[in-house]
């Protein structure tokens, strides 16, 4: 399989394997030209999104590294720039002292509430596919991200309800929240429920 060599794509996989090549292409590009637009690196960009959308639990330098892909040192300069963009701030964990947790500013919120709007370009091409195709293609694009993250190439971090530890409405009467995670057992309120969470999995990858 060398899908990236035009002798040998002429196979169904080889040739969708190179239109995702194309895709990651033209969101690359996306993510530059607007981190040019927004005075920040490719990097940042990543980062502001990240701390955005996902839960607290995540937000430590090497949570950060981890979802976003980047080597440990390279994300602690990432955060730096931030800092001193005054986007990001390290703050002591009230847990645990020695813990160093990353929040944003409220001027990091407000870059990042513009950025929500990164792949509106990408999903305006899948909104131009029949509704049955649209379909078919999130059913083949799910099963490829599982393989990647069983491979290790990718680490998820997705919303609670495809969580194989979510269980919507198991105590709807509990002032805390309507929903329990069965990962941490704990109760969950519906806004909870809508930040990417590292401890994800699919119900697929249960033991």
């Amino acid at each position: 399989m060398k899908a990236l060599n035009p002798r040998y794509r002429q196979s169904p996989s080889g040739q969708i394997a190179v239109a995702l090549y194309r895709v990651t292409q033209a969101v690359q590009h996306l993510l530059r030209r607007r981190a040019e637009q927004e005075d920040l690196s490719a990097a940042q960009v990543q980062a502001l999104i990240f701390l955005n959308t996902s839960r607290s639990s995540a937000h430590t330098v090497g949570g950060l590294a981890k979802g976003i892909a980047l080597a440990y040192p390279t994300t602690s300069a990432v955060v730096d720039a931030l800092e001193r963009k005054e986007l990001v701030e390290r703050r002591p964990s009230e847990s645990d002292r020695r813990t160093i947790n990353l929040r944003l500013t409220q001027r990091g919120k407000e870059k990042s509430a513009t950025l929500e709007d990164l792949l509106d370009e990408i999903e305006q091409a899948v909104q131009s596919l029949p509704s049955t195709e649209q379909q078919v293609l999130q059913r083949a694009l799910q099963a490829i991200v599982a393989h990647l993250n069983r491979a290790g190439y990718i680490h998820l971090h997705e919303m609670c309800w495809h969580c194989q530890f979510f269980r919507r409405n198991a105590h709807p009467n509990d002032p805390r929240g309507p929903h329990h995670c069965t990962f941490m057992d704990a109760p969950l309120a519906e806004e909870d429920t809508f930040f990417d969470c590292p401890d994800f999995q699919l119900p697929s990858e249960r033991r």
